[in-house]
């Protein structure tokens, strides 16, 4: 198969890496032993060590397996960002347990579900997940409940359980074997499915992420992203820990919070999504702060408007490059390099070290398509899931012949450079053609009045589908539903010009910020 990627690479960059086969809770032990006293965590006003946190998460294991807590069994995470999130995730794996990480804003039916589907054995809850443990109980019978950042008579607190002293288990990992997480996939366009990541999927994406991004110790990540996302576990919480860089830690996003942040701790690299980065736009151009420290931003998650980069990097001059992840990698497969002049706008840029990828066509998905040619992405590296939980069906159409299957439409240029065009799934099919949604949404950004959009397709008797568009207006900004169709019409082919209008306060997002466009269409 091709690889036009490795002679394109920066010198820098290993053309491979012998990741070592640990458990993924190495990651904190080995920077406790290495970095000790340095700072890893900011949060509010609070500052945590390497070492600090290594042993409030050891005491917690101890804690675990003095409960009965063995080796395999699940422990979910409900709960938003904080350090304790730290604590109990590297806890969890310290004692052999499987984590479950959940978004602490899911409704009663969804975490029903995932709780359920996953037989998770104990949870980790804060203050927002117990309140709605509260109104689930009789639904989820789970064996042990333990809280953080809120107290009750019934559980006892994960602060108290850190504080005291315990030493960890011996527990044996085989590293490619073994799941560390079961991460539940947004489910954008269907009900989602625990993805099995070992401990070595999760320790090698995190490396090859610090490897091709040049994060170095001392640095500072600013820790926006949700730790129970896939995204904001391997590029900010694990690839910091292997390298000694700091990360400033929020309880959730805030535009103008994260700002001061910036210019508080001396940030030197954002992990986000777009909706992150076209908030920060909007903020910036009336409330001007100092970004000078940042190296690069990365945004990943979904597509992010050409037209907002070039207004991004125009505005800061800092760099905001894309890169491509999916839960069933770890979450990442691609990197632009964080190199002005090797970062190429519209591109997810190239294969990590270690990960192959190729098009493939629609049909069958056995041709792989030279460059230039759309398709269907397929990858496989050392962080490809093991499969999805209890769904041997789903994970035999996922996986084959070793290709994770993506679903998502792409074509890759003649220097290796990978362009994401759509999600398989999300194309609109009308009158026998193919309309990309992306292609749309692009047109639509570059409407002075358009602060968020997505096109989705309606079910049309005649036509089969036909392209909505929902959009979120900017501040102060007004439009009509006719003058937005005839802005798009003016730009595209007849047959793809937008054919209803919807304006919306906001839309429906997942916990990284990627839209839900399956509520959409329901």
């Amino acid at each position: 198969m091709r690889k036009p990627w490795l002679k394109n690479w920066p010198d820098y960059v290993p053309r491979t890496i012998k990741y070592p086969r640990a458990p993924l809770h190495w990651l904190l032990t080995n920077a406790a032993e290495r970095f000790k006293e340095d700072i890893a965590l900011l949060y509010e006003d609070r500052a945590f060590t390497f070492a600090e946190l290594a042993s409030k998460a050891a005491s917690f294991a101890g804690w675990l397996a003095n409960i009965g807590v063995s080796k395999g069994l699940r422990v979910a995470l409900y709960m938003a960002n904080s350090p304790f999130f730290v604590i109990g995730y590297y806890g969890s794996l310290m004692a052999g347990a499987t984590v479950v990480a959940l978004n602490p804003l899911l409704k009663e039916r969804e975490a029903i579900y995932q709780l359920e589907d996953a037989e998770v054995e104990v949870i980790v809850a804060d203050e927002v997940g117990y309140a709605t443990l509260k109104r689930i109980e009789q639904a989820v019978k789970v064996s042990k409940l333990v809280l953080t950042g809120t107290s009750s008579s019934e559980a006892p607190s994960l602060e108290g359980i850190a504080a005291l002293g315990l030493k960890r288990p011996e527990v044996k990992v085989k590293p490619e074997e073994d799941v560390a997480v079961i991460q539940y996939t947004a489910g954008t366009t269907a009900e989602p499915k625990g993805v099995m990541l070992t401990h070595y999927n999760l320790l090698s994406n995190a490396i090859a992420i610090a490897n091709v991004t040049l994060l170095r110790r001392h640095e500072v990540q600013l820790g926006a992203l949700p730790l129970y996302h896939s995204y904001g576990m391997t590029n900010v919480m694990n690839a910091s820990l292997y390298v000694g860089a700091s990360v400033a830690l929020m309880k959730r996003f805030d535009v103008e919070a994260a700002l001061r942040i910036i210019e508080k701790h001396r940030v030197n690299v954002w992990f986000g999504v777009p909706t992150m980065f076209i908030a920060a736009l909007h903020h910036l151009k009336t409330c001007p702060h100092d970004l000078s420290s940042l190296r690069f931003c990365n945004s990943g998650g979904g597509p992010i408007a050409s037209e907002v980069v070039e207004e991004f990097e125009k505005l800061t001059g800092v760099l905001l490059m894309q890169g491509y992840g999916l839960s069933e990698a770890s979450p990442v497969t691609h990197s632009n390099i964080p190199v002005k002049g090797l970062v190429k706008n519209n591109s997810v840029g190239m294969p990590l070290p270690d990960t192959e990828a190729k098009i493939v066509d629609l049909d069958l998905g056995f041709k792989e398509l030279p460059p230039g040619e759309v398709g269907e992405l397929v990858v496989r590296g050392p962080q490809v899931m093991k499969g999805y939980w209890k769904k041997p069906i789903e994970t035999a159409e996922a996986l084959r012949n070793g290709w994770l299957y993506t679903g998502d439409i792409a074509w890759m240029d003649e220097e290796g450079y990978f362009y994401v065009v759509d999600r398989k799934k999300d194309v609109i099919k009308y009158k026998g053609y193919s309309i990309s949604p992306r292609e749309l949404e692009d047109v639509l950004y570059a409407h002075p009045a358009v602060k968020e959009c997505a096109v989705v397709g309606k079910p049309d008797p005649i036509a089969g589908e036909v392209p909505k568009a929902i959009i979120v207006l900017r501040e102060g900004f007004q439009t009509t539903p006719e003058e937005i169709m005839k802005f798009v019409e003016e730009r595209v082919a007849p047959y793809k010009k937008i054919r209803e209008v919807e304006f919306r306060e906001e839309l429906p997002k997942s916990a990284i910020g990627k839209i839900l466009r399956r509520l959409l269409r329901s």
